[in-house]
């Protein structure tokens, strides 16, 4: 059985080694990009609004996990997607899905449990109840089984085939208004017929 567990920055911070090891399983990134991995997720750490989730054996093992935070102006990745968003879509879109946004960072379930709907639960805890007004997160632009996962909660592309600075893969910016579609669906009826009104306007890829 796996369970869910929240953690807070200080225990995210003393627990950076398991956390990493779960992130190499699930993206063999090359290994001399892991100090630098690891400094980056520990300054996440110290962002307003942070929150971390353990997916855990029994054991206490982590098996996968999730953690975000309050995206404001100064952060690199808020700032270079917002700048983005706006040269593409128009600066009242960037400010309506970045000035209220919760930052999904980091999402990863070890292969070994891969299809287990670990990375669901992930994403749902995440964004239950929190105060932001949308969520959005960043994805390799491709058909895979996490893009699929986003979607059918409720995001939606805000940009695609997007490269990072200093980067070469391409990946899709992509935005949700909160609540997510799923816990509309386990409360209030959910119509199904699309974002709510109050989703900022955007043109999409």
């Amino acid at each position: 059985m796996i369970g869910l567990r929240r953690v807070g920055p200080d225990e995210f911070t003393t627990r950076l080694d398991a956390v990493l090891e779960i992130y190499i399983a699930a993206m063999d990134p090359p290994a001399d990009q892991l100090p630098g991995r690891k400094t980056i997720m520990g300054n996440h750490a110290l962002h307003p609004g942070f929150t971390c989730l353990f997916a855990e054996r029994p054991d206490g093992t982590p098996v996968g996990l999730a953690y975000g935070f309050h995206g404001v102006p100064g952060q690199w990745w808020h700032d270079v997607v917002h700048r983005a968003i706006a040269e593409r879509n128009g600066e009242g879109s960037a400010r309506g899905w970045l000035g209220d946004a919760l930052e999904l960072a980091e999402i990863h379930v070890h292969p070994d449990h891969h299809g287990k709907g670990i990375g669901r639960a992930l994403v749902m805890g995440m964004c239950a109840g929190r105060p932001e007004r949308t969520a959005v997160l960043s994805t390799r632009d491709q058909p895979t089984a996490a893009r699929h996962l986003y979607r059918s909660v409720g995001f939606v592309d805000l940009l695609t085939q997007f490269v990072f600075p200093g980067g070469y893969e391409r990946y899709a910016i992509l935005g949700a208004v909160l609540p997510l579609k799923g816990w509309a669906r386990r409360g209030t009826a959910d119509s199904g017929s699309g974002p709510p009104s109050t989703a900022p306007s955007h043109s999409g890829g």
